[in-house]
């Protein structure tokens, strides 16, 4: 663990921490989880609670499984289960005349620059009223967001967006398990190895799994965060945590040496397409810190317009960088192979001549990939 005084946190809490075995809420677990962030909020750390449970507070209430069930009927569930969840823990902040700020989230807000700025401002501007953020996906209108990790994958983007100082994410297992079954008590690199340790698992309520928190422990990684995975049902782990003391499985933060908003483009935001690119713009990306330009460009996939987020792939489909484009799809595909003079004899204008500008293209390690 790291030395410094720890001024921020994101906790997340899984759906599986927060209920029962029938799927209801489990009172006593909001109740000890409050108590804690209100502990550490008197000792001057800042909490953001990344909260699941809506789906399975709905399917408790109504006493329903989620087997066999639509998208329609899940979103209608959360949107009842949403207003359970923040019932409960209002009810116990409220005790110590502390507010919840609830924010609800897409992927959508994330993709959209300004939109994720705004998402800083509102969550520093409640820690500053001395609130907790209470943050969780907005299933009532989520589509594809409906699946394994979402709550973690945005744990670590929100944990990234106000620069906490450590990510925890609170499970149903004590932490990452080697093959012997032997809990890892600490990492410093996730990678390949580390990731073969993951157990496939799956259950009526929870969309994550293993191998999304850490995906998402990653992220932070990445952005110089430390992240412990833990049991989130055991008692004062978030205190044990921040007081450095040997609970779930810890992962070292790495030396940040990308910019924010070259994170945001890596991680953050969701790629609408990709460009297929040659030998020589790999090289003059990669090797010599290059933008892009529509000469070096070989196809183009997807659905995308100026200002979306793409990937950069060679011709034999590795991803080697993603970037904000600065035309559109359709106009890529007129001006690709083209030198950079030639864009606007093509196209009837030309507002840019690199198709992504080096300053927004950001370099996809493989284990990134």
């Amino acid at each position: 663990m790291s030395k410094k005084k720890l001024k921020r946190i994101t906790v997340k809490v899984g759906t599986r921490v927060l209920t029962n075995d029938d799927n209801r809420l489990d009172t006593k677990v909001i109740r000890t989880l409050a108590q804690q962030i209100i502990v550490l909020m008197e000792d001057n750390i800042e909490v953001v609670l990344v909260t699941s449970g809506a789906i399975g507070a709905g399917l408790g209430l109504l006493q329903l499984t989620k087997k066999n069930k639509s998208l329609s009927a899940l979103q209608a569930i959360a949107s009842i289960g949403q207003n359970h969840l923040m019932d409960m823990y209002n009810k116990h902040f409220a005790k110590k005349d502390i507010f919840i700020g609830q924010i609800l989230l897409t992927q959508e807000d994330f993709n959209n620059r300004k939109r994720f700025l705004n998402i800083r401002y509102t969550i520093n501007t409640l820690l500053g009223l001395k609130a907790v953020p209470l943050i969780n996906e907005n299933d009532t209108v989520s589509t594809e967001e409906i699946k394994c990790g979402d709550n973690d994958r945005l744990s670590s983007l929100v944990a990234d967006a106000v620069n906490s100082d450590m990510l925890i994410i609170l499970t149903d297992v004590d932490g990452l398990y080697d093959n012997n079954n032997e809990l890892i008590s600490s990492v410093k690199l996730i990678n390949k190895d580390i990731k073969s340790f993951c157990r496939g698992k799956s259950c009526e309520v929870s969309t994550g799994g293993m191998l999304t928190k850490l995906e998402a422990v990653k992220n932070a990684s990445n952005a110089g965060i430390e992240a412990v995975i833990a049991r989130g049902k055991k008692k004062d782990v978030i205190l044990d945590i921040v007081r450095g003391k040997d609970i779930g499985t810890r992962f070292s933060a790495r030396e940040v040496t990308v910019k924010a908003k070259k994170r945001w483009i890596a991680y953050g935001a969701k790629p609408k397409g990709a460009i297929s690119v040659d030998a020589g713009a790999v090289e003059a990306i990669v090797k010599r810190n290059r933008s892009l330009l529509p000469s070096g460009i070989s196809n183009v996939k997807g659905k995308f317009k100026e200002g979306d987020i793409v990937d950069i792939i060679t011709e034999n489909n590795d991803l080697i960088a993603r970037g904000l484009t600065n035309y559109r799809v359709e106009d890529i595909s007129k001006i690709k192979g083209k030198r950079s003079t030639q864009i606007e004899q093509e196209l009837g204008y030309k507002d840019y001549d690199e198709v992504i500008h080096r300053d927004n293209l950001v370099l996809i390690d493989k284990e990134d990939a």
